[in-house]
């Protein structure tokens, strides 16, 4: 796809590339340095560095031949037994060819391996630690069973900061030939929510527009409404005139081709920013939980966000 085209064009190649994760990049450094190293999980949100982190590694140990010491797989794709029971294995018993005693077998999105493939992995993590690491990444590490986390060092990301994401949003502007004025950056970084790939997935949908990019083209193509529009139809609506945030709401849902859960997420963060009492906020927070758990359900999505919206003309 084309939307992934600056996500590899702009993968990190030794660690100064690898942005927030200090602590984590230390480490690794050491491991690199010392050529050695334990089996590693790496958990945490989409987009912060976990695979480039992974690559980054294999390349600072091996060079050039990097690809000759390093299987990567997504396990979202190959997630059964079979595939722990033959790639995996086939790969894990043989040595590596440089001066660094063992290879890496990479398993991305390993949280989408069913709980027989965790078992034997497990074995296999057991049985190959002379000859293979394994570098684990995940979204969610509960889903690994505690078997696998404890034979691992677990290493969890955190989403990437504003300095961080405008670091990199700068470095691609530059190499690109694009403009892109304040207002434009803070909406990358809000419709990102500190992931980096997808920030770049909207910044070249953007390019491929014009060269000239302002927050506009940003919420247009990231399909978000602007927080100020979610904050003019809750402020109607606080004001007592139900029927004109209603039709304001739903403008902006038929604009920007929201869902109803779309909506309800962007109405939860625009809460805080309302001049309302704290503890009016939390209530509000608490029904935006429960409109969210009843779309989920199978619920009729514009209904609810009217009954949410009637939360905030109706005072406790």
């Amino acid at each position: 796809m084309a939307s992934t085209i600056w996500t590899e064009k702009y993968r990190p190649v030794d660690f100064s590339g690898i942005k927030g994760q200090k602590e984590i990049v230390k480490r690794c450094k050491a491991f690199v340095r010392e050529k050695n190293m334990p089996h590693v999980l790496f958990a945490g949100p989409a987009g912060v560095g976990k695979s480039s982190l992974a690559l980054v590694i294999a390349k600072q140990l091996y060079g050039e031949i990097w690809h000759q010491s390093f299987l990567e797989l997504n396990a979202s794709d190959e997630r059964g037994i079979d595939v722990i029971r033959n790639k995996v294995k086939d790969f894990a018993r043989t040595r590596a060819m440089e001066n660094v005693p063992f290879k890496i077998i990479f398993l991305d999105e390993c949280d989408a391996l069913t709980r027989e493939a965790q078992q034997a992995l497990r074995r296999t993590m057991e049985n190959y630690t002379q000859t293979t690491r394994f570098v684990l990444s995940c979204n969610y590490s509960s889903k690994i069973i505690d078997p696998i986390q404890s034979r691992c060092a677990v290493f969890r990301f955190k989403p990437l900061e504003k300095s961080e994401i405008f670091e990199i949003l700068d470095e691609i502007i530059a190499k690109e030939g694009l403009s892109a004025d304040r207002q434009a950056k803070e909406a990358l970084f809000i419709v990102s929510e500190g992931d980096c790939r997808k920030m770049e997935n909207i910044l070249q949908s953007c390019a491929a527009l014009k060269k000239n990019i302002d927050e506009n083209d940003i919420y247009s193509i990231a399909a978000v409404a602007r927080p100020k529009e979610i904050g003019e139809a809750l402020s109607l609506a606080m004001q007592g005139k139900f029927l004109e945030a209603r039709s304001a709401l739903l403008d902006v849902m038929l604009k920007y081709g929201l869902s109803g859960l779309d909506v309800v997420k962007q109405i939860e963060r625009v809460i805080w920013d309302l001049d309302i009492p704290e503890r009016r906020k939390v209530h509000l927070i608490d029904k935006c939980g429960e409109i969210e758990f009843r779309i989920t359900e199978g619920s009729d999505e514009f209904l609810q966000v009217q009954a949410l919206l009637a939360n905030f003309v109706v005072k406790e």
